[in-house]
C-alpha cells in the first residue's frame, strides 16, 4: 500500500451518492466513486434512515481503497426501532416511545459490535440507560423496573437463549 487518503463522511444509511459529501472528496483521488459509493450503502443497508460514519481509505496510487463503517449512536438505533423522532424533553414522565426485548436485544447486539463487550448483559443494561434518558419504555415497562429485572436474571433466558448457566 502506498500513500493513504482519508475521506470521512456522516451518510444516511444505504443512501451515499456520488454527489456531496464523498463525491467532492473522492473525485480527485482517481477512484471510481460510483463503486465506491455502492460498497458503501451495501455495507451500511440495515442503517437505513439513519446517519451512519463512514470512512474511505485510498490508496493514492493503486486506487483501491477500503470502506470502514462506524455504528450509529445508540440513541438514534433506539429511535429507529421505537419509530420516533427523538427522545422525550422530560423522559423521567413523558415516555414516547416503546421497543420490545428483542428490539432491545438487536440495538445491544449492534452497539456491540462497537465496544465489544464479552457479556451481551452488560451492553444490554447500557441500552436501557439510553433508553431511561429518552422515556423509552420496554415491552411497556419503565426501563427503571426493565433494569432491575436484568439484574435479577429474569430476562437472561432471552439474553442468552438457553445458552448461559
Amino acid at each position: 500500500m502506498g500513500r493513504k487518503q482519508v475521506v470521512e463522511a456522516l451518510i444516511s444509511g444505504g443512501a451515499a451518492t456520488a454527489g456531496p459529501p464523498l463525491g467532492p472528496a473522492l473525485g480527485p483521488l482517481g477512484v471510481n466513486v460510483l463503486e465506491v459509493v455502492n460498497k458503501i450503502n451495501e455495507k451500511t443497508q440495515d442503517f437505513k434512515g439513519l446517519k451512519v460514519p463512514v470512512k474511505v481509505i485510498v490508496d493514492v496510487e493503486t486506487k483501491e481503497f477500503e470502506i470502514e463503517v462506524g455504528i450509529p449512536p445508540t440513541s438514534a438505533l433506539i429511535a429507529k426501532e421505537a419509530g420516533i423522532e427523538k427522545g422525550s424533553s422530560n423522559p423521567g414522565s413523558d415516555m414516547v416511545g416503546n421497543i420490545t426485548f428483542e428490539q432491545l436485544i438487536k440495538i445491544a447486539k449492534i452497539v456491540n459490535q462497537k465496544i465489544g463487550l464479552k457479556d451481551l448483559k452488560k451492553v444490554i443494561l447500557q441500552v436501557v440507560g439510553t433508553c431511561v434518558s429518552m422515556g423509552v419504555t420496554i415491552d411497556g415497562l419503565n426501563p427503571r423496573e426493565v433494569t432491575r429485572k436484568i439484574k435479577n436474571g429474569e430476562y437472561d433466558d432471552k439474553i442468552y437463549g438457553g445458552e448461559h448457566e
